[in-house]
């Protein structure tokens, strides 16, 4: 865990604008991910059908696969952060998730979307979050949680609003122009800001009349951490917010349709999701340097168990805001939490690989969410009881972070 010490005289002392200036980096690097996420791909899925002329099994098949297969090379690529840095695997992955989408601009047949699907999913959505994500983790050592807090709310922010933008592009022109257009974009933001980059080394900022917390820079190893209570906690936290959220957002409009709900009503829920997301992730990223971490994981829990035992009673007007807000407070609480705990717990000496692993078990998921409310659909012609059986496992997980103790401060193992 953290320990609390007053600032050493020595201390470097690097100003605010460049405490400032590394968070505003990692924000725009995590809202540059949206090319591969599953909000920046959705507005391609009615355009690929039509030209493919593919049906939406084939579709989230592909998908499917697409995400498995990335979900698997994040353990290495966390390895490789840690041995060779974040700034150089930024640039790489940059240089590569520009490379994958101007190459699925000439894609034109399910063959080749799927492979286009694995590139942008293993470097969009996975590498390029854990290496952004990693970098402010590594090198930011004052207020790391309230830093990571805002890089996840400028995240969630670019996420979020680049359907509209996807959408409209696609509208105006075609399904490779705009992948072309993301290329260049990616090339012209992610690598740049990536060669600007300090290498990881950590600052510390003195702050007269209050604590920083200091990380030991040696910490847990991957098999250590793998064999502590608290990993599996906070893996289980990601995977379960990874599975059910993409799950809902995926099937959103037909929930929702179910629920008496309009296809415009049912799409704005994003917006109240939208909105509690960036509350809580700047909320509890602003705490979490204050607080043990498994609180906040246990509130992103109990907040998305809550979200899928409304789901069943929702209806047009108050009660579907408050579904929408439970649910964008229960990932974004998780996003405002995870990798500070993750550096709390574990120290910063192997935080890519342990990350890398969790981050492999969340992304993962995401492909197992669509699939388990359609089973649920098919198998009980309804969306209600999928949901409630689905809200008793954040609130296992819930329970666990609860009663399961924090590891040992990292700076008391051998190494």
């Amino acid at each position: 865990m953290y320990r609390e010490e007053s600032p050493p005289p020595t201390a470097a002392t690097p100003s605010m604008v460049w405490w400032i200036l590394m968070v505003a980096a990692g924000g725009i690097l995590t809202a540059m991910t949206f090319p591969g996420q599953t909000a920046g791909l959705s507005p391609f899925t009615d355009p690929l059908l039509a030209q493919l002329d593919i049906d939406r099994t084939a579709i989230s098949l592909s998908y499917l696969i697409a995400t498995l297969t990335g979900a698997l090379t994040m353990p290495v690529l966390g390895r490789v952060m840690d041995k060779y840095g974040t700034k150089r695997a930024i640039i790489w992955i940059g240089v590569l998730l520009s490379l994958v989408l101007l190459g699925a601009s000439f894609m034109s047949e399910i063959f080749g979307l799927t492979l286009s699907y694995v590139g942008l999913r293993m470097t969009g959505q996975g590498a390029l979050s854990l290496a952004a994500t990693t970098l402010i983790a590594r090198t930011v050592t004052h207020r790391p949680g309230l830093a990571l807090g805002i890089v996840g709310a400028i995240g969630s922010a670019g996420i979020s609003l680049a359907p509209v933008g996807v959408e409209r592009l696609i509208a105006w022109s075609d399904i490779a122009t705009v992948w072309r257009i993301e290329s260049a974009l990616v090339a012209l933001i992610v690598i740049p800001i990536a060669l600007a980059l300090p290498k990881d080394v950590p600052q510390t900022m003195t702050d007269t009349g209050t604590h920083i917390v200091v990380v030991p820079e040696s910490g847990y190893t991957v098999g250590q951490a793998l064999r502590t209570g608290m990993f599996w906690v906070i893996a289980a936290a990601g995977f379960m917010v990874g599975m059910l959220s993409t799950g809902l957002a995926f099937h959103l409009i037909s929930i929702l349709g179910a629920q008496g709900l309009t296809t415009i009503e049912a799409a704005a829920n994003f917006i109240p999701q939208t909105v509690a997301a960036l509350l809580g992730t700047l909320g509890l990223g602003a705490i979490v340097d204050r607080i043990d971490p498994r609180w906040g994981v246990a509130a992103s829990m109990l907040t998305m168990a809550g979200a899928l035992g409304l789901l069943p009673f929702v209806g047009p007007g108050i009660s579907g805001v408050i579904f929408g807000v439970l649910l964008g407070a229960a990932m974004g609480a998780l996003r405002g939490v995870e990798a500070a705990a993750f550096v709390r717990y574990y120290g910063r000496g192997h935080i890519g690989a342990i990350r890398g692993l969790a981050t492999a078990i969340g992304l993962a998921s995401t492909a197992l969410g669509p699939l388990y409310f359609a089973l649920g659909l098919t198998l009980t012609g309804s969306y209600a009881g999928p949901s409630l059986v689905a809200a008793l496992f954040p609130l296992l997980v819930a329970l666990s972070a609860i009663f399961i103790r924090p590891p040992a401060a990292p700076d008391t193992l051998e190494q």
